[in-house]
C-alpha cells in the first residue's frame, strides 16, 4: 500500500502531465526586460493582475533604468506613478527601500541568492523564487501565489493556507525539474476553469481526479480554503 506522500506525488505528476498538454504555452505574463524590472513588476503584482500590472510598467520603465533612479524618485512620486494597482504607497515604499538597499549592498544588481533577495523590503519566497527562476535561471522552490496556492488545496496536494508552509508541502511532491512550470501551469488552469468563485468543473481536464470536485476533500471548492 503506498503512503500518503507516493499518493500526492503521483497526483502532482498526473495534475502536471494533463495541465501541459492543455496550457503548452504558459509561462510568465510579466512584461519585464531587465532583473529589475521583473522584480518591481513582481512586487507590484501581489494582490493585483498581472494584466494590470503590465498595463502600468511600460512608462515606469521608461522612467527608471537603474536601482538608483527609484531611490531618488521617492516613495511619494513612485505612488502617485503605480496609483492604478492595488496598495500603491505600500509597494512604492517597498521599492524605493530595496532599491536602496540594492545599490548600498549589492552595488547596485538584483541579487541572485534567496536569502538577499528575502532580506530585501517587500520580498518573500514568492517573490524571490520568480526573480531567480526567470532573472537568473535558478530554481530553489515553487512559487506559490493565489493561484497555484488555491488550486494546490483544491487538489489535495497541500492543506496549507500559508503560501511558504505550501510550498514546504509541494517541493515534496512535485518533481524538481517541474517545479518552475507548476505554477505557470497552475495559474493559466487558475484562469481559465478553475476559478476562485466560480470553477467550471464540468469542462475541467482534472475533474475525474480532483478530490474537491468529488466532494471527498478537506477544502471548500468555491474558495480553495480548508474547511473550519
Amino acid at each position: 500500500m503506498g503512503t500518503a506522500l507516493d499518493t500526492r506525488e503521483a497526483q502532482a505528476s498526473e495534475v502536471l502531465d494533463r495541465l501541459a498538454k492543455a496550457y503548452p504555452d504558459a509561462g510568465i505574463s510579466l512584461e519585464f526586460s531587465t532583473r529589475l524590472e521583473l522584480l518591481v513588476a513582481v512586487v507590484l503584482s501581489g494582490q493585483c493582475t498581472d494584466e494590470r500590472v503590465n498595463s502600468v510598467t511600460p512608462a515606469l520603465f521608461e522612467k527608471h533604468d537603474h536601482p538608483e533612479d527609484y531611490v531618488e524618485a521617492g516613495a511619494e512620486a513612485l505612488s502617485a506613478d503605480i496609483s492604478s494597482i492595488t496598495y500603491p504607497n505600500q509597494k512604492a515604499g517597498w521599492i524605493v527601500d530595496a532599491c536602496e538597499q540594492i545599490v548600498e549592498d549589492h552595488d547596485g544588481s538584483v541579487p541572485g541568492t534567496m536569502g538577499a533577495l528575502t532580506d530585501l523590503p517587500g520580498v518573500g519566497r514568492k517573490t524571490a523564487n520568480v526573480v531567480l527562476q526567470h532573472g537568473h535561471d535558478v530554481v530553489e522552490g515553487i512559487a506559490v501565489d493565489t493561484h497555484a496556492g488555491r488550486l494546490s488545496r483544491r487538489l489535495g496536494l497541500t492543506e496549507q493556507t500559508d503560501p511558504e508552509a505550501a510550498e514546504r508541502d509541494l517541493v515534496d511532491v512535485v518533481p524538481e525539474d517541474r517545479w518552475r512550470v507548476y505554477t505557470h501551469l497552475l495559474i493559466a488552469h487558475g484562469r481559465a476553469t478553475c476559478t476562485a468563485r466560480n470553477p467550471d468543473c464540468g469542462d475541467c481536464v482534472l475533474a475525474d481526479v480532483c478530490p474537491s470536485e468529488r466532494g471527498d476533500s478537506s477544502v471548500d471548492l468555491a474558495t480553495g480554503e480548508p474547511w473550519e
